[in-house]
């Protein structure tokens, strides 16, 4: 998949268990965006050339290896964060790019296991895929946030409507009903998240006005 494979996330194995759990996550991503009615463990294991009982080993339940296939595809865009030297607007358009060209291989399947849960709610909780993904929008979420003159006080609500604009359901949407190409749809999600923050600042500045005009008046 032109060096988009899910990598396992994980380390101190043996080689041999190292790759089992890398085919066991590349055939997750390929069940799930192919037939995901039947992407069960036993199907995931044939797939994968390893034996059911190996499948359980590495992951007791489908559960678990759904978090840690979303674990993994979040995994290789933040270690792409991470590493880039660039700043700003740019910055954050370049793993916005990278997040879309992620999204074109494991979108369909990431869509399929979704969390039922709020983003938030996962934040707070220290999910791990929920983690990970804050480790890839911290910088460049922070650096837009300096440059459109945002007090860094607002980086949770940024990161909500981040996770919210950039749902890969809705990227998926744009890319599939509406016939948009990858840059486009990060030129105009990005102007809409730039937007977006600052009308969330507006609005709660206008209130903290509104509530320090009441006390002032009592």
């Amino acid at each position: 998949m032109s060096g988009l494979d899910a990598a396992p996330a994980k380390s101190g194995l043996r080689k041999d268990a190292l790759r089992n759990i890398g085919q066991i996550l590349n055939a997750t991503g390929a069940l799930l965006r192919s037939d995901p009615a039947g992407a069960t463990m036993q199907a995931i294991a044939d797939r994968a050339n390893v034996s059911l009982a190996t499948a359980y080993r590495y992951f007791p339940t489908l559960q678990s290896l759904h978090n840690e296939f979303l674990h993994s595809v979040v995994v290789n865009v933040r270690d792409y964060s991470l590493a880039s030297q660039l700043s700003g607007k740019p910055l954050f358009r370049d793993i916005v790019t990278k997040w879309v060209q992620i999204l074109d291989v494991y979108g369909k399947a990431m869509i399929q296991i979704r969390s039922r849960q709020g983003f938030l709610e996962r934040l707070d909780a220290s999910d791990p895929v929920t983690t990970a993904i804050t480790e890839v929008w911290e910088r460049p979420i922070r650096e837009v946030l300096r440059e459109i003159g945002v007090s860094e006080r607002f980086f949770r609500p940024a990161l909500f409507l981040f996770n919210m604009i950039f749902d890969p359901r809705e990227i998926e949407d744009l890319r599939s009903t509406e016939g948009l190409p990858a840059d486009e749809i990060v030129a105009v999600l990005s102007q809409a998240y730039f937007g977006a923050v600052l009308g969330w600042v507006s609005v709660q500045a206008a209130d903290e006005s509104t509530k320090d005009r009441s006390s002032a008046d009592r």
